[in-house]
């Protein structure tokens, strides 16, 4: 990333008060699992799980807002503390909307992580969106940042710690892990 198309994403990101994520390709690697018995599985990653724990302590809601409905998404998203959880969305925009009216805030307090064209919609109304390095191309060029980790594979913690250190905030959250290292 340029430093000028860095210098954008920080600022875009310094606003935040809201941060949504997409699921499939983005907090997963994309893969879709089933059971025999028809129940769908995905893989998390536990550096992402920490790094939007770490949004929430400081002060930025996070949301799921997904096309897909499965019940380990449910699971995860209460084991992590996330309130704002929707699944089987057809309309990403439409559903950002109505969060944001919800939670008093306009799209310049909002981001939205996301990976394939379905969410351009929604990634493109809000201030700051982001993609994993391996989300579609078109999706990475209308991204304000890219990351270098893929989905599934800590593309969202690289996501949090980038928006926490724009905030300033950074510092802040790492600071018990470093406290309890050097003992």
């Amino acid at each position: 990333m340029s430093d000028a198309l860095d210098g954008n994403a920080r600022a875009r990101a310094r606003r935040l008060k809201l941060m949504a994520f997409d699921v499939d390709g983005v907090l997963s690697d994309g893969s879709l699992f089933y059971s025999d018995a028809g129940i769908e599985i995905k893989a998390f990653n536990t550096l992402d799980g920490l790094g939007l724990k770490m949004l929430q302590q400081a002060g930025i809601t996070v949301a799921i807002i997904t096309g897909r409905h499965a019940r380990c998404v449910e699971l995860r998203a209460q084991d992590l503390g996330i309130q704002h959880l929707y699944q089987a969305v057809d309309n990403k925009l439409e559903t950002m909307r109505l969060l944001l009216a919800e939670l008093g805030l306009g799209t310049d307090d909002a981001g939205y992580m996301g990976d394939d064209v379905l969410d351009l919609p929604v990634m493109t109304a809000c201030a700051f969106s982001a993609t994993p390095g391996d989300g579609h191309a078109l999706v990475q060029r209308y991204a304000a940042l890219t990351t270098g980790r893929h989905g599934g594979h800590g593309a969202v913690r690289e996501v949090c710690e980038f928006i926490l250190d724009a905030q300033g905030k950074l510092a802040a959250a790492l600071a018990p892990y470093l406290t309890m290292a050097s003992r």
